[in-house]
């Protein structure tokens, strides 16, 4: 047998949409999450579809004679959080292996759990709303390895320790059936506190911000909370580590939580305090991110990567310099765009931005705490089309003190903004976000999906996410689940034009349309059927594609005008 391995880090687990879809149906399918899921999938042969899933159906069907191509699968951009978890333990003189994706490395996973040394498991839950996902992992992994410590942190726990109470908690953990819970904003400091106890033999009682099992009962005992100091600084990414496995896209970070408080928004809090890299060190991993030669595209995560100015500059002035082999991603703040910034951002490889541009209304842009103005969202959006940067306005529908009104004036906004891409989604009530210090003020009840305020409920604001869907054709709305922003990125790099892609999105949710007009539907019809095949297969143009203009969503309580 091999070596120990000290850390087996799991990476995402997009399930398999079938089961997913089904376990959100569990919670009835006029519930706000099923709801925002509905418009994100179509029925097909009895088998619902997401859109990569739908693509790498037709597009493989259509061109089997045409060469390999791989199928759309956002899970082959490579972790940041293994990136940076495996560089911290490597450093620590921890050894440690890894699956960038659960979903997609299932053999390779068994393999190892039955076959190696494994002294932990650690599931990294950074993009994870519900505990499907990890409960599958579990499942997967007492079936292969029942003697490696189990360990769950990351954001959706951190979540529920600040949310649940310690009844409801105590089950949400025995029902998954770990063995360590890393309760942290960070949790790193845990993790390697955790592995050491277990190398040595020591209790575990004296390591901060867990919840561990007592004995062989299914009791969890906390440990004190404290505050972890991980400096970004200090823990940089040697992708040496993991150059073979890269392949063509990486997630990096170049700083650590936010420096805006939106009072929609729990990431500050999940995150804990903003820190960011000088300019030196994030060229040093560029560095090696460009020694890596299948890379093609690199999304920059960070919360507004263009904030600060100055430093945000000083990094494009130095992508430009060495004219890296990549191009490149990122969430932006375009009330900070400038003719000087957006030059450089195209220069230096920029192919497009994620703009959390989140409404239309001045009024709930400041409810939001947003610190802009929709003319200096106009303003910023001119700029970067000007230089042929691709856009995606995201949109949240339902915040405190949304009406009728201020909806309008989002629908004004998006289709007069120039956006190539954009989608609106129903408001989710977090209990850790700011907006939830006013929830007397703004009458607000309910949480997660399903809530009320004063001016507005989550049924409602459901039938306006639809009527946006239905009635605005441009810009064209991104299908969330499994594809949003990252999916136009990895059609662009397989070749496909901007026409192109546009022209697909459209033949997808012309499908969904149908189902939405009609609830009774099952499964889409043929000409729908057609629409996506030939997009597929990349027959006709985006201006030919037939658009259902008439949606027929009872518009009574629509008021209006779109």
């Amino acid at each position: 047998m091999d070596k120990t391995i000290d850390c087996f880090l799991i990476g995402h687990n997009e399930m398999d949409f079938t089961v997913y879809e089904g376990e959100v149906g569990k919670m009835g399918i006029n519930s706000g999450a099923y709801r925002d899921l509905n418009l994100n999938f179509i029925s097909y042969n009895n088998k619902p579809y997401s859109a990569s899933d739908i693509f790498n159906l037709f597009y493989f069907g259509n061109n089997e004679s045409e060469g390999p191509l791989k199928p759309l699968n956002l899970g082959e951009t490579f972790s940041a959080a293994i990136a940076y978890l495996g560089t911290y333990l490597d450093r620590r003189g921890f050894s440690f292996d890894f699956v960038n994706t659960f979903q997609d490395h299932k053999e390779e996973l068994a393999d190892k759990l039955k076959n190696r040394d494994i002294r932990t498991i650690a599931i990294i839950t950074t993009l994870y709303v519900s505990v499907f996902p990890i409960l599958e992992i579990m499942e997967f992994i007492k079936k292969y390895n029942r003697t490696a410590a189990v360990i769950v942190g990351g954001p959706f726990v951190s979540t529920q320790c600040r949310s649940m109470e310690p009844g409801s908690l105590g089950y949400l953990f025995g029902s998954i059936g770990a063995d360590f819970y890393v309760n942290s904003s960070q949790g790193e400091a845990a993790l390697v506190d955790i592995i050491n106890a277990l190398k040595k033999n020591l209790p575990p009682d004296s390591i901060n911000n867990i919840y561990y099992k007592a004995g062989n009962r299914d009791e969890y005992t906390a440990t004190p909370v404290s505050t972890e100091d991980n400096k970004l600084a200090e823990n940089m990414v040697n992708w040496d580590l993991f150059s073979e496995n890269v392949g063509e896209y990486a997630f990096i970070r170049t700083a650590v939580s936010c420096p805006f408080s939106c009072a929609f928004c729990g990431f500050p809090q999940h995150a804990g305090k903003y820190q960011t890299a000088g300019v030196e060190l994030v060229e040093k991993e560029l560095d090696r991110l460009a020694r890596i030669k299948t890379l093609n595209s690199v999304n920059i995560i960070d919360d507004t990567f263009n904030v600060p100015v100055k430093r945000f500059k000083e990094i494009l002035r130095t992508m430009c310099k060495h004219n890296y082999p990549f191009k490149w991603n990122s969430h932006f703040r375009c009330q900070f765009a400038d003719r000087e910034t957006v030059e450089l951002m195209k220069a230096s490889g920029c192919e497009g931005v994620f703009l959390g541009i989140e409404s239309g209304s001045d009024q709930i842009l400041k409810n939001m705490n947003k610190a802009v103005t929709v003319e200096q969202f106009h303003k910023g959006i001119r700029l970067l089309k000007e230089y042929g940067i691709l856009t995606y306005g995201s949109f949240i529908v339902g915040f405190p003190g949304e009406t009728d009104e201020t909806v309008q004036e989002t629908v004004n906004f998006i289709k007069e903004s120039g956006l190539d891409f954009f989608r609106a989604q129903l408001w989710y009530c977090d209990p850790i976000t700011p907006i939830w210090r006013e929830k007397e003020k703004f009458g607000i009840k309910g949480e997660s999906f399903e809530w009320s305020h004063a001016t507005m409920d989550s049924g409602r604001a459901c039938d306006i996410v639809e009527e946006i869907f239905l009635s605005v054709k441009n810009p064209v709305w991104v299908p969330q689940y499994n594809f949003e922003c990252d999916g136009l990125f990895h059609l662009l790099h397989r070749g496909f034009s901007l026409e192109e892609i546009k022209r697909f999105i459209h033949s997808f949710n012309n499908a969904v349309r149908e189902k939405i007009e009609d609830p009774s539907r099952k499964e889409i019809g043929f000409e729908a059927v057609m629409q996506i095949k030939n997009a597929c297969s990349r027959e006709g143009s985006f201006e030919n594609l037939p658009v259902n203009e008439n949606a027929k969503i009872d518009r009574s309580e629509v008021a209006f005008d779109f």
